[in-house]
């Protein structure tokens, strides 16, 4: 073999050599010349020659456009939140999910005692329900047997939200404006973790799935590396949101149901077992989810909103690929209004069939077995007919105030605590990577976008 022969197939040798590298193999090449044959050793060898000069590799220019990113010293560490290596782990998006709940649960609780104690003043006493809690509301029961009632006559008249805080301060202390702050944790806090939890494992499997079969575009799936600054499709948020939705109220819902009877009736265990067997033996087992319609009717709409616009805020108003403190904020409070306004309706009906719910069920020793067979078409155009419009958005104002504060309270710390998680995955595993080989190029958070 002559020296221009042993070069060109060395020269062709250190692509195949690269791409192994990289964990891709040698690419198939295609020939469109070749040696002479073996006529004459001279003609042999110049064909040889020029058919080394004239081999390529069959590859797309999108594929040499992601080897160049890939190999290039700088963009290789650019790893984003896809990166396998670097994304956070299950439970510490448990940890993430439970750090913003309690935090949105210590903010939002003295608006939620100041809303219900100025509800529960101008409802008749068989009435008083209502949704407490500033995470995921759940029905607070105060009627004839509840342990509230009494206090509840002895309190003064409010005559504002600001005239609320400062009886409450002065009459009761400061303490009395976190009142119930346990038991909302208690309930209100495996609802949110498996919600957020739920959505971010769902979010990764149909983004993949959205890749694989409509978005031809994309880069190979084997080269780990996604653009996170191109925009996520809306059906990928809106679904994921909507399936984590259902799964948390349909885990936590027959919970729900026991939880509301106990506080309701101060009934003991015993008590609680027999209005179980009690509900089951008139309604079956799925008498016990008899809560989970009006849940879903307002919140899987809420979520399947909310998401789509905060993932598009916090892509489109972002510079880098995690969302900061203050964005994830702004992001959370528009999408939380946006979300809040649409489904008013459908929050009223829910209100409405929460009502009779407690007295058909809660507030009776034998649940009624025809309870819920009224439709939402029919709820939404009964209020229409009698009360118009603004009946369907009723409460919309002090709705805004509650949900829109409580959405980027939640989200802010969520997305915080993400990152906080992400950049100490990147630390761990540079430090396994100098552990293994000192000289090694590690992740500096310079090259984090």
């Amino acid at each position: 073999m002559s020296k221009e022969d042993s070069g060109a197939s060395s020269a062709e040798a250190n692509p195949a050599e690269s791409e192994i590298s990289m964990g891709r193999g040698p690419r198939p090449r295609s020939f469109t010349g070749g040696g002479g044959g073996g006529g004459t050793g001279g003609s042999g060898g110049s064909g040889g020659t020029s058919g080394g000069n004239n081999l390529k590799p069959e590859r797309s220019a999108r594929e040499d456009d992601a080897i160049n990113r890939l190999t290039d010293s700088k963009s290789s560490h650019r790893k984003l939140l896809s990166d396998p290596r670097f994304q956070i782990r299950p439970l510490q998006q448990v940890i993430s999910a439970c750090t913003g709940a309690m935090i949105t649960a210590c903010f939002m609780t003295p608006l939620d005692v100041i809303k219900t104690r100025m509800q529960s003043q101008q409802s008749p006493a068989h009435k008083c329900f209502f949704y407490s809690n500033g995470l995921m509301d759940h029905l607070f029961a105060s009627g004839p047997n509840g342990s509230e009632l009494a206090s509840l006559r002895q309190r003064p008249q409010f005559s504002s939200s600001w005239d609320a805080l400062m009886k409450i301060s002065r009459h009761e202390g400061l303490a009395a404006l976190w009142s119930g702050l346990g038991p909302t944790l208690v309930s209100a806090l495996p609802s949110t973790i498996i919600y957020f939890v739920a959505y971010e494992q769902f979010k990764a499997r149909y983004l993949q799935i959205y890749e694989s079969h409509y978005n031809k575009s994309q880069e190979p799936r084997h080269l780990e590396i996604r653009d996170t600054k191109k925009s996520l499709p809306s059906v990928v948020p809106m679904m994921s949101g909507v399936t984590a939705r259902i799964c948390a109220v349909t885990v936590v819902s027959p919970i729900e149901l026991v939880r509301t009877k106990m506080q309701a009736q101060r009934q003991t265990y015993a008590q609680m077992l027999q209005f179980v067997r009690s509900v089951v033996a008139l309604q079956g087992v799925w008498g016990l989810w008899r809560g989970l319609r009006p849940t879903i009717l307002r919140d899987v709409p809420f979520s399947g909103i909310y998401w789509p616009i905060y993932e598009s805020l916090k892509q489109n108003l972002g510079h880098g690929s995690q969302p900061s403190f203050s964005l994830s904020f702004l992001a959370g409070v528009m999408a939380g209004t946006v979300a809040a306004i649409v489904t008013t309706p459908f929050d009223v009906v829910k209100t409405h069939e929460q009502i009779e719910f407690g007295e058909r069920v809660i507030f009776t020793d034998s649940p009624a077995r025809d309870f819920g067979k009224k439709s939402t078409f029919s709820r939404l155009t009964g209020i229409y007919r009698t009360h118009g419009v603004r009946g369907l958005f009723a409460g919309c104002g002090p709705r805004l105030l509650k949900v829109a504060p409580a959405c980027a309270i939640m989200i802010s710390t969520f997305e915080y605590s993400k990152s906080f998680f992400f950049h100490y995955n990147v630390r761990h595993h540079n430090e396994a990577l100098l552990l293994d080989n000192p000289k090694d190029t590690t992740v500096e958070d310079d090259d984090i976008e």
